[in-house]
């Protein structure tokens, strides 16, 4: 199952509900980092593509690369073009010593990245605007200018909606552990009708 949905919609949170119910979860976004430190393949793509300073040793030189591909949607897409593939092999890899009824991938640009072919069914997490915003303020003392644009390189919220197969509403109202254990027990019985 793949889980997705914009920054600051709760992704992470659900996430963890659905870990405490025992399903492995594997975060994209953070694997990606580790990946960028670890595989040597990855590594040397990266620097080849985008010269030396690239890296410092095997560490990625994060503000370099974030100046490069900022506003740059030629270069970030060719970063894309090196990270998405070592995310995809190393969650294949991953699944594979996972023994539990489904696994989630969670990925913010499960569609964008093409990520959405690796599961099943998407589970799209949302949240009003402004609770995005103040959230991501709190957790990560960001400006509302630098948030609503970060929010505005991503899939317009409406559009994640209408790919997804089901919908968690993250909007403080919304009992977040009875969607989950909801779509947990369907999960589980999806799985037990293909074993």
């Amino acid at each position: 199952m793949g889980i997705t949905g914009g920054i600051g919609s709760g992704k992470s949170t659900v996430c963890g509900i659905f870990a405490r119910l025992g399903i492995p979860v594997y975060a994209a976004d953070r694997e990606a980092k580790r990946l960028m430190r670890e595989d040597l393949a990855l590594i040397a793509s990266v620097k080849e593509a985008f010269g030396s300073d690239s890296y410092s040793g095997n560490e990625p030189n994060r503000p370099f690369l974030a100046n490069a591909v900022f506003g740059n949607p030629e270069k970030l897409a060719l970063l894309n073009s090196l990270v998405h593939p070592a995310v995809f092999r190393d969650f294949e890899r991953w699944c594979g010593l996972q023994h539990a009824p489904y696994v989630i991938k969670e990925a913010a640009i499960m569609f964008e990245s093409g990520s959405y072919k690796q599961v099943h069914e998407v589970v799209a997490v949302t949240a009003p605007l402004e609770l995005r915003i103040q959230r991501v303020m709190e957790r990560d003392g960001s400006s509302r200018e630098e948030i609503l644009k970060r929010i505005q390189a991503q899939m317009p919220q409406e559009e994640v909606v209408k790919r997804a197969h089901d919908v968690i509403n993250n909007d403080g109202t919304h009992s977040l552990i009875r969607q989950v254990v909801g779509l947990h027990r369907q999960f589980l019985a999806r799985a037990k009708e293909q074993a």
